[in-house]
């Protein structure tokens, strides 16, 4: 920082040079200023009487006689949620009194998100957000398709000849990850194409413009959280082995149910190579475990107790005897220790595997492309529902 000439006080000297400023607060653009900000908002709301989540540090609980709320931040967003009405305006008067606040009423939009609710239950979906992003990509007229991709279709980092400027895929690519948060069936593709964006080349494209067109016929597509449904925590888990063709590292993928809402999902690239499809299994299973045990502790820090242990689904029998029997030296001895977390979870009761036939696996849509059928059948298994589908017509 460079101070003005003549930069002084009233009847001072002049400063000297390598003068610096102190500063007080901190302003939008410096790197410590969400840190500042949080600190702040925090601190305040742990003086209200709230408890911060050791879950998730941005989730935020208050719990006096019968009144429950619940406080999840997002940098300067918040949402309110609770039973009791009387509670909740005292708490958005304290917010008001030590911040400038403005209240949006009833949750409709929130980050891009369009959250509407009746009898039935609850729906998300980012149907706007879809709609800019067809019409930023000139793709708002396309002709639409029934998959995200092309099921006898394999992408390497070899496909096609190099794009002049990657930056157009890259910000596509990033649009869609977003995209992601409410639609689990495009979990997959962007997973895909997001390995491509180093060096990004014109089948990478093409196959992004494709999740373009399917998005197209499924613009109003997103998640529906039923009014009555059983509480049950279960997960199902898959994995595509030896799938990636320059790695040979295999794809591990879980959807998480809450009763029959799609509370978590995930698709992802294995770490180290699996050395069989058991194996590739297993590791998925470490990795469903891990995201049920922290549900399991969100729920406990909502005040919401599950009794029974959570159920892992999976459609390999060998995974399944590695998981409950410690005997199978030869095959897990080259299997680092903390995917065996999965047989101590089980020992302690707290999740319990079953097997489920490949036909009712829902964690396919997460491991690999499919064709229309399949891929329609598992989305509607999944509980994806489109609220303006009378408006825009089934795809």
């Amino acid at each position: 920082m460079e101070l003005p000439p003549g930069f002084h006080r009233q009847g001072e000297l002049p400063l000297p040079k390598r003068t610096v400023c102190k500063l007080l607060r901190s302003i939008y653009g410096l790197k410590q200023t969400s840190r500042q900000w949080f600190a702040k908002l925090s601190s305040a709301l742990l003086a209200y009487g709230f408890h911060q989540s050791a879950v998730d540090h941005s989730l935020f609980t208050f719990t006096r006689a019968s009144a429950f709320i619940v406080l999840p931040v997002y940098v300067d967003d918040i949402v309110i949620g609770g039973n009791d009405y009387s509670a909740i305006s005292h708490v958005k008067e304290f917010l008001a009194s030590s911040f400038k606040l403005k209240d949006l009423g009833d949750l409709k939009y929130f980050l891009g998100f369009e959250i509407a609710r009746s009898a039935k239950g609850i729906s998300i979906c980012q149907r706007e957000y879809a709609i800019n992003l067809l019409d930023e990509s000139g793709y708002l007229g396309c002709k639409p398709r029934t998959v995200t991709m092309d099921y006898n279709v394999k992408l390497h980092k070899d496909s096609g000849t190099l794009l002049d400027d990657a930056s157009s895929y890259r910000r596509l690519v990033g649009k869609l990850l977003y995209l992601t948060l409410t639609r689990p069936d495009l979990t997959f593709v962007v997973h895909k194409l997001s390995q491509f964006v180093a060096s990004p080349r014109d089948a990478h494209l093409n196959a992004a413009y494709q999740v373009l067109r399917y998005i197209k016929g499924t613009i109003g597509q997103g998640l529906l959280f039923p009014a009555k449904s059983s509480f049950e925590l279960k997960g199902f888990v898959d994995s595509d082995w030896a799938s990636c063709l320059d790695t040979r590292r295999s794809i591990s993928g879980y959807c998480i149910f809450l009763g029959s809402s799609l509370v978590s999902w995930k698709s992802k690239k294995q770490q180290t190579v699996s050395r069989s499809s058991a194996e590739a299994e297993y590791r998925s299973m470490a990795h469903g475990t891990c995201e049920l045990v922290w549900l399991l502790s969100l729920l406990s820090e909502l005040g919401i107790p599950h009794p029974k242990p959570a159920v892992l689904f999976c459609d390999n029998q060998a995974a399944l005897h590695i998981a409950s029997n410690p005997v199978f030296h030869e095959w897990t001895k080259h299997i680092e220790i903390d995917c065996h977390l999965v047989r101590e979870k089980i020992q302690k009761g707290i999740i319990k595997t079953l097997h489920v036939p490949s036909d009712g696996q829902l964690a396919y849509l997460l491991t690999k492309p499919l064709p229309p059928g399949p891929h329609r059948s598992l989305i509607r298994k999944m509980g994806l529902y489109n609220i303006y589908s009378h408006l825009e017509g089934e795809y």
